[in-house]
């Protein structure tokens, strides 16, 4: 029986995946679905480079907007709400793609992982944010190294959130991150996914990357970061995002404004480069090139 197909467009940061992904979906009927591990969360809008309802261009977008800062939400929660989007899309007669740059979330739909729903011990979390603050972040980034080497390299030294995950996972299981990834990918694949990618130059895609943070400090990044922390009376555990952070630790006097531009633009260029990584992985990914006219990447995707 012919699986439904599905076209998943990823990439790295600021590699024009919205821009593309809508122009498509346009021309094939389609409706999107995010694969964005901070597009998820509600007023957080700036900083996770959300598309604008005028950007949008009267196409849905699925999994945007979806939960609160201060929720959790993992990746079995994703796969969950994702494929549930994906059938919604089928059953009206439209076209469904996948839209983003989270490798996990990306992962779990094309290779079908069962990701276990995990009850994590709240004093084992307790524990380690003790030791993060006590030995320093780097010694637990050493832990989760010794205990998934494979997992650890995917992963950013300042990534507290995911080193976190690492050592919770491998304490509750007594499995590491990657073991439980291979034993989890025994399931048939539902859906027919074709994957695509966008590739840059490195000098280009960093140059947009850093004009993307200067464009978000002017659109109001601070003040969003302000707005949520007197929403919440805290900074949220998804202020642990990139471009948040930085801006938390400038808003806590940890750093100048020029030292939190120049750290958020840094660190982007350093997630840009483990995305790229992440993708190159997966065999079944056909590279695009960023720079082409989006029409003549349109009739690549649709000639695929």
């Amino acid at each position: 029986m012919l699986k439904p197909k599905v076209i998943v467009i990823c990439g790295p940061t600021a590699s024009g995946k919205t821009a593309l992904s809508i122009e498509l979906a346009k021309q094939i009927n389609g409706e999107i679905v995010s694969c964005d591990s901070m597009q998820i969360y509600k007023e957080m809008d700036i900083g996770t480079a959300k598309p604008t309802i005028e950007e949008m261009q009267g196409i849905k977008h699925y999994m945007i907007d979806i939960i609160s800062p201060e929720e959790r939400y993992s990746v079995a929660d994703y796969k969950k709400d994702a494929k549930k989007a994906i059938k919604e899309i089928i059953a009206k007669g439209k076209a469904p793609i996948v839209v983003g740059g989270t490798g996990l979330y990306v992962d779990s739909l094309i290779y079908e992982i069962e990701y276990p729903n995990i009850e994590f011990d709240e004093n084992y979390r307790k524990e380690l944010e003790h030791r993060a603050e006590k030995e320093g972040l780097e010694s637990l980034y050493e832990e989760a190294k010794r205990i998934d080497p494979e997992a650890i390299q995917k992963i950013s030294q300042n990534d507290k959130k995911r080193i976190m995950r690492i050592l919770e996972i491998y304490h509750i299981t007594g499995k590491n991150k990657t073991q439980q990834e291979i034993e989890s990918r025994k399931k048939e694949v539902e859906f027919d996914y074709k994957v695509y990618a966008l590739s840059w130059d490195r000098e280009k895609l960093y140059d947009r990357i850093n004009k993307r943070v200067d464009i978000m400090l002017q659109q109001g990044l601070i003040e969003e970061v302000k707005e949520i922390h007197k929403k919440y009376n805290k900074f949220p555990t998804a202020m642990q995002g990139l471009g948040y952070k930085e801006v938390v630790e400038y808003l806590e006097e940890k750093c100048t404004k020029e030292e939190m531009i120049e750290k958020i633009k840094m660190e982007t260029r350093r997630y840009a480069k483990r995305q790229l990584t992440w993708f190159r992985k997966n065999k079944q990914t056909i590279w695009i090139d960023g720079q082409e006219k989006i029409q003549n990447n349109i009739k690549i995707i649709l000639e695929g």
